[in-house]
Parts: structure tokens; C-alpha cells; sequence
């Protein structure tokens, strides 16, 4: 098997967020690190980046100057992941992409649906792959309860409740570290804190399991935490195409919730629910009938839930293998188009760029709705 080149932007020594993304590259051995630039500081990043691997020549300062020297290699890269903060994607996500690049990017995409608009044309006109890391998606029974509803197992789907809640911004002995007031700075956070940060995953999913996309959002918001200029908490109603009902609540203030993503969705045949703290498994309930647990590695799952099912039933899989599946997914495409094949269609449900743009026309509506008192807000297509 020949390697895919892989190169990576931010996510050096300390980066809560690389290390899940090197071992979810490096799990099916389709990616080879070859090129980075991993931190704000040229030299440690350089240091990091040689220490992981990446040949000295390949080891970059900043991402410009990755750029201006990878471009014209005859060794391009094949994607190049984009692990910055969030005030940096669009800038570099559109150079990389103009470059002709494939490109893997941390979510939010973009500050602004301005900006996300604006990728979704870039795309367009290269031709080339903006994936956004709604890496939660690439949990293998978040799959399976696709399938299901789209198979229509579950019927009209009639309501959907979405929470990703956690208590670690609570302390207000934190309002001066960095690590989260950055998260609370509109400059640096854009027009929303925990929703934009948290809560955007449990919208995604709601989006992603029902294959609905949303239509009018009602938000309220709240800064419980003095000195805070965007929420820590905030209740969302998100109206889908399909006619479906959301209920999100995300909260950073939750004492006592660890990660607290769940999903749980309702169809005039039957429910599901789903914890992301135990992900291998995925609680059933027929109309009428009795509740049962769906097992990641069972027999009789959907195809693109065998597909996403790394270890055996039992061994419980984790954050880095639900990530690895939207490299494998990257990977089949890039490695298809290469060989001039089309690539394995489960390979498509990759949360893309249009995920990112509906996602920061949520972010821009729900901050709206909460600014007047919670007022229905359409979201244009």
C-alpha cells in the first residue's frame, strides 16, 4: 500500500486536539506524516515536528512558509490538516485550498457563514476536499443510527434532543487562564462561546443522524459566570427541512457532566438514544415494544456501521478510532481518485464544508435569536 502524504498545521507539544489526530491518521497506516507546522513558536514547533518524524527539510516555522515551499514540490502533499485556533481556519483553509491542496480542518471552518460561504466556492471551483472535523460522526453506532433512520426504521422523525453539557469553565478562579478565556473573547471566539464550541457538535449529529438540515433556530443564551462577553449556557430550538424538532442544550457550567454529548431521536416508529461516554452502544426502542441495545461489532449492523467497527464486540473504541474513520473515509476518496476509480460510496459521509457553512449559519442565528429575546430566526439557504 502506498502512503498518502499528510501534513499538519498546529496541534504541537501540549495541543489538546493533535494528539487524537495523529493517532487517528496513523491507525490504518493510509497516512505518513511528511510535513508540519506546529506551533506559534517557529523553532519549538520545528523541534516537535523532526521529534515526531517529519524530515528537517519538511519541519516548517509557520504555515506560510509550509505553504510557499510544499506548493511546488513534485511530492505534494495529499491532505493537510488544519489544527489552529479558530480565528486562523479561514485564512489558512483558503490559501491551502487555492494552492490546489485537500484540506482537513478543526471546526468552526470559519468565524463567519461569510467566510464559510465563501469556502464552499473555493471548493467548488478547485474541485478539491474541504472536510471539517465534526469528528464525532465517525462514531460507528452514530452511523448505524443513520442507516436506520434513513431506511425509515424509525418512521417520521418527529423530535430530536441534543445535549453536549460539561462543567469545566464553572470556576470562576479561571477567568484570567488563557487555556479559557480565549473561549468567552467575541475577537478570538466569534459571535459564540459554548454553543460555537460545544454545542455545534450535538447540532451536527442531530443534523447528520436525521439527514435533515435546519431551517429556523429560537436561542436562548446566558452568561452565568460574571465578566463574560458570550454564553457559558445556552437552550436551542432548531427546526429541520424535514420536519423534525430539535431541543439542544449545551452548557460549560454543568458541574458534575464530563463530556456530556448525547443524542436522542424520536420517529413515529420507535427511538433511539446515545451517549458519547459509552459509544458501543445504541439503545433501541420499538414502537409498543421493548427497549434494546444495538452492540458496536454486532451482527446485522449497516454497512457503514461494520465499516466504522474497528476491534472486536466488546473492546470499547474511543475518540481517536470515530476520528480515524474520517481519515479512513478521506483516504478511499483520495486514494480512488488517484488510481482514476470512484471511490466506496460510505466513504462520502465525511462532514464537509457545506456541514461547516450550515453550522455558522446556526452559530450566526441562535446568537441573533438570544439577542432578541429569543425570536425564530430563518436560516437562508
Amino acid at each position: 500500500m502506498t502512503r498518502l502524504s499528510w501534513g499538519m498545521i498546529g496541534g504541537g507539544s501540549g495541543s489538546q486536539i493533535g494528539p487524537a489526530h495523529r493517532i487517528a491518521a496513523g491507525l490504518d497506516g493510509h497516512f505518513q506524516l511528511t510535513a508540519a507546522a506546529l506551533d506559534i513558536d517557529p523553532e519549538r514547533g520545528k523541534r516537535f515536528a523532526i521529534d515526531l518524524g517529519v524530515p528537517n527539510e519538511r519541519a516548517y516555522g509557520d504555515w506560510r512558509e509550509m505553504l510557499e515551499s510544499e506548493r511546488t514540490r513534485s511530492d505534494r502533499l495529499d491532505l493537510v490538516t488544519i489544527a489552529t485556533p479558530n480565528d486562523t481556519h479561514y485564512t489558512i483553509a483558503r490559501a491551502f485550498l487555492e494552492a490546489g491542496f485537500h484540506v482537513l480542518c478543526e471546526k468552526p471552518m470559519t468565524m463567519t457563514a461569510e467566510e464559510a460561504e465563501h469556502i464552499v466556492q473555493i471548493q467548488a471551483e478547485t474541485g478539491k476536499i474541504c472536510a471539517v472535523n465534526y469528528g464525532y460522526s465517525g462514531y460507528a453506532l452514530m452511523r448505524q443510527a443513520r442507516a436506520m433512520v434513513a431506511d425509515g426504521e424509525l418512521g417520521h422523525i418527529r423530535l430530536i434532543k441534543a445535549e453536549f453539557a460539561h462543567g469545566f469553565h464553572a470556576d470562576a478562579a479561571d477567568a484570567d487562564n488563557p487555556r479559557v478565556r480565549w473561549r468567552y473573547d467575541p475577537a478570538q471566539a466569534g459571535t459564540s462561546a459554548v454553543f460555537a464550541d460545544a454545542g455545534i457538535h450535538a447540532f451536527h449529529l442531530a443534523c447528520f443522524v436525521a439527514g435533515q438540515t435546519p431551517v429556523g433556530i429560537s436561542a436562548d443564551f446566558a452568561s452565568l459566570l460574571g465578566g463574560r462577553q458570550l454564553e457559558d449556557d445556552a437552550m436551542i430550538n432548531i427546526r429541520l427541512n424535514g420536519g423534525a424538532l430539535c431541543r439542544l442544550w449545551t452548557s460549560a457550567v454543568a458541574i458534575g457532566r464530563m463530556h456530556g454529548l448525547t443524542l436522542q431521536v424520536f420517529g413515529e416508529k420507535g427511538g433511539l438514544s446515545w451517549q458519547q461516554q459509552h459509544p458501543d452502544q445504541l439503545y433501541w426502542t420499538p414502537l409498543n415494544g421493548r427497549t434494546q441495545i444495538i452492540e458496536r461489532g454486532d451482527a446485522g449492523l449497516s454497512a457503514s456501521a461494520v465499516r466504522a467497527s474497528r476491534i472486536a464486540i466488546g473492546h470499547a473504541e474511543g475518540l481517536p478510532v470515530a476520528f480515524a474513520n474520517v481519515y479512513q473515509d478521506l483516504a478511499e476518496i483520495l486514494t480512488a481518485e488517484r488510481n482514476g476509480l470512484e471511490p466506496n460510496p460510505l466513504a462520502l459521509d465525511y462532514p464537509n464544508a457545506m456541514d461547516g457553512l450550515w453550522s455558522m449559519r446556526a452559530i450566526e442565528a441562535a446568537a441573533r435569536s438570544a439577542r432578541s429575546g429569543g425570536q425564530w430566526i430563518d436560516i437562508q439557504s
